[in-house]
């Protein structure tokens, strides 16, 4: 994907979606995870827990359910997609202590009252974030967070977001923490700091033979 894409997912943590589920057993060497990263599990339940947040907070905005049918559809690839930002995250974070960059409570506090000023209250800000970038009202500050880490860590590289040498130090960071994805969920490319979907037709064809998918259902 395009570095200026990624750097939107960067920033806003990203925009959610959910394509189904390809069929897959999961990584023998780490049965039960969606990823492992760093050598610490992302595990499917964690993973299906973010999403369910995500469309448990839709469900309460949009009551109405010809309107909640259509967030489903514009939303059609959200597992995938948090999966992508839990791991990217990470990435983020990690990159960041490489550079000495850290971030206060204080300031996530100072950048979420700039922004409840701008979108006219808490309540206003939370539903735009969950409606433009999928992100449920519980990790509002974890995403303000990692906002401000990526913002520090372009200022101390001299660069900004959407530059090579920005994105050179979230490679590095992929290729430190040694990510491997489920190939349910596709894989990570360490060169782009991206999940990309994989290409393996097994999975196609045992998707095709039982017509079902993996992992625990979610409501899409």
């Amino acid at each position: 994907m395009h570095r200026r894409r990624r750097t939107a997912l960067v920033l806003t943590a990203a925009i959610a979606a959910a394509a189904p589920l390809l069929t897959a057993c999961g990584s023998d060497a780490h049965p039960g995870a969606a990823a492992v990263v760093g050598g610490q599990r992302i595990t499917v339940a964690q993973l299906d827990s973010r999403v369910n947040e995500v469309r448990r907070a839709q469900r309460a905005a949009v009551p109405d359910e010809a309107q909640y049918q259509q967030v489903l559809a514009s939303t059609s690839s959200l597992t995938r997609d948090t999966l992508h930002n839990m791991v990217l995250d990470q990435v983020l974070h990690r990159a960041a202590q490489d550079e000495g960059i850290s971030v206060t409570r204080k300031e996530v506090e100072q950048m979420r009252a700039g922004l409840e000023q701008q979108a006219g209250g808490a309540a206003a800000l939370q539903t735009a974030w969950l409606q433009k970038y999928g992100i449920a009202p519980a990790r509002l500050d974890e995403n303000l967070q990692l906002q401000l880490e990526a913002q520090k860590l372009a200022a101390k590289l001299g660069t900004d977001t959407s530059q090579p040498d920005f994105w050179k130090a979230l490679s590095k960071a992929s290729r430190e923490l040694r990510i491997d994805l489920n190939p349910r969920y596709g894989a990570w490319d360490v060169q782009k700091s991206s999940r990309v979907d994989a290409k393996t037709p097994w999975v196609r064809e045992v998707t095709t033979a039982t017509g079902t998918s993996g992992g625990q259902p979610v409501t899409a």
